[in-house]
């Protein structure tokens, strides 16, 4: 009844506009009158604005946000979907890729969590109407909670049933990448007794104590023929055992014997091998997923992105959130993950310390320039879908250029960090001695040691500077856009100062040299793909409609990234403090 009154009134108010403009309009001889007839002019165009607005907002289909029934069950499925996904599955994650004994139940606890936020979820569908016909995230939510359902159902299988064979039980020892570090005070070249200690990195920066020292077999002194590279050795005098320890719940009820027994013999070895790399799958893509599952819910609370606005959507959504997770990425390379691989900004570990497959992955500026490049092939077939069958607009063929300006910047990146191609260059440049030679004349400067490729910073440099002054239908959406263009200039000149940095004083240890420079560029990179992703067409007309300025934006990007880069130094934390305890548990080996 209210809904009526309130359309009978604006329909009397529009019509009585009109009436007004009309009348004043004929009676535009009366010269007395001119004062009153512009300022009743000006009232009534205002009055048809309104109207027009409030017409476009009522023809619009109504959203969950808009609906306002029954709130308090969807509130409570949001807040318990953001506690499960963006806080205890991070930090199971964490836990899982650290073989800590406490994974396991953090992933229940979580499966308890998401199945409440899923029993809320349908309560709220049953009170409602389905406002969002055919909207993704009702098949995303149920796709990634049977992953995660049969995740932790393989880790409850392998807490009893071990990983597979006894080759696949010593990986419980060097699962990541190692670096030998000494436990004593002095340097020695070979063990001092029959046992000695290891401590492995793992990724997470391990090995940083004051006490601590690195050793590296490709220092100056060549090792010794006998020295065993830190290898395990083929035929060990002890061989390992044929099952890991039991690491289930129950300790040593009879519930816990049971499972013991029947466990290792209902799968065998070889389905255990293919279930752990399944499961090692599922850990490096759940986040990413998780985060998936919360945008679409975003859009579908929303009601935004229907219909044909599903491209223009979708592109800023899947760039945004790209350009976020090279943030999350970033910061994770200054905390010391991926050291193992030299992309911890530290100096690549080579065989005789990583396996030989880590030795031979390339450098990050590569792997970011293919990235660069593939997105730029990608792309130039997909900026004219929205407009698919019509007329290339000048709007098309912009975006057509920064994909081909993504195509070049990632293939001259990637030739720069071809080796083959630095050693064909220095080559050329003055012919080698036909004999070695210590001359350091004729050694390869140090900051050839490292990576200084800075086109993909170049890249989104421009793409920053392109975005920044992108003409828009409106003030807030060019501000809005100005503000994650500015996001990705700042991180393409801190990423300049880091390598100012490196080229100075090139890394010469195993151990990440954390840059200062790159807290800045995570932030800028996190940020700006925050932005990006509210800078869609559907998201700056509801901000107008509700008056919010562009500062809405900026704000609440920079909230959530400082607290999300807090979150993810907490979760690398708890994965470091995870390994180090497990260590502590673990056998020693012997080596003959």
């Amino acid at each position: 009844m209210g809904l009526r009154v309130v359309q009978t009134a604006c329909a009397v108010l529009l019509v009585a506009s009109i009436a007004t403009v009309r009348a004043h309009g004929e009676d535009e001889t009366m010269d007395d009158m001119n004062m009153d007839m512009s300022m009743d002019s000006h009232a009534a165009v205002q009055t048809v604005q309104a109207t027009a607005a409030s017409t476009a907002q009522a023809d619009n289909p109504l959203s969950y946000f808009a609906y306002g029934k029954h709130s308090s069950s969807i509130i409570a499925h949001i807040a318990l979907m953001v506690i499960a996904w963006c806080f205890v599955l991070p930090a199971a994650t964490m836990l899982s890729i650290a073989r800590s004994r406490l994974a396991l139940p953090s992933q229940f606890l979580f499966l308890v969590l998401n199945a409440f936020g899923l029993l809320l979820g349908i309560i709220y569908n049953n009170q409602t109407p389905d406002l969002y016909e055919n909207n993704a995230h009702h098949k995303i939510g149920w796709i990634i909670t049977w992953v995660i359902t049969a995740q932790v159902v393989l880790s409850f299988i392998f807490a009893y049933g071990g990983r597979g064979s006894s080759k696949a039980t010593s990986e419980s020892y060097e699962h990541a990448a190692f670096l030998p570090v000494s436990t004593d005070e002095h340097h020695h070249t070979f063990p001092s007794g029959p046992m000695h200690g290891y401590r492995w990195s793992r990724d997470s920066g391990q090995g940083t104590e004051p006490r601590s020292s690195i050793h590296s077999p490709g220092s100056p002194c060549d090792p010794p023929e006998d020295y065993d590279g830190f290898e395990k050795p083929e035929e060990p005098e002890e061989p390992l055992p044929a099952q890991p320890p039991t690491r289930g719940w129950f300790h040593n009820s009879i519930v816990s014997k049971f499972l013991s027994n029947r466990v290792p013999g209902m799968v065998s070895s070889r389905v255990l091998r293919v279930f752990n790399s399944i499961y090692n799958v599922i850990d490096r893509i759940i986040l990413p997923f998780g985060f998936v599952a919360i945008a679409t819910g975003a859009v579908a609370y929303g009601g935004i992105m229907r219909g044909h606005e599903i491209f223009n959507g979708l592109a800023h959504f899947i760039k945004g959130g790209i350009f976020f997770w090279y943030g999350i990425l970033t910061l994770g390379r200054y905390l010391g993950c991926w050291a193992d691989l030299g992309w911890a900004w530290n100096k690549k570990p080579m065989t005789p310390i990583v396996k030989s497959w880590k030795a031979k992955v390339p450098s990050g500026e590569f792997v970011e320039s293919l990235v660069i490049f593939v997105y730029g092939v990608s792309n130039v077939f997909l900026e004219h879908l929205s407009r698919w069958g019509q007329s290339w607009s000048a709007t098309d063929l912009e975006h057509v250029s920064i994909s081909i300006m993504f195509f070049g910047g990632g293939l001259v990146g990637m030739l720069f960090e071809s080796k083959r191609i630095r050693e064909v260059l220095n080559n050329t440049v003055l012919r080698s001695p036909a004999h070695p030679t210590r001359d350091e004349g004729w050694q390869l400067p140090k900051s050839q040691s490292v990576s200084l490729n800075p086109m993909p910073a170049l890249v989104i440099l421009l793409l920053g500077m392109m975005m920044g002054s992108h003409h828009q239908t409106s003030m807030t959406s060019t501000m809005v856009h100005k503000q994650w263009g500015n996001m990705l200039v700042g991180f393409a000149l801190a990423r300049g100062f880091t390598y100012v940095l490196l080229f100075l004083r090139p890394p010469t240890s195993y151990l990440p040299a954390r840059p200062p420079t790159e807290i800045i560029s995570a932030f800028c990179l996190m940020a700006g793909g925050l932005i990006f992703m509210l800078s869609t067409r559907n998201v700056i007309e509801s901000m107008e409609f509700y008056e919010l300025d562009a500062m809405f934006t900026f704000t609440v990007g920079m909230g959530f990234t400082a607290f999300i880069m807090a979150l993810e130094v907490l979760m690398v934390t708890l994965k470091a403090w995870a390994v180090k305890r497990e260590q502590r548990s673990q056998p020693t080996f012997h080596f003959p």
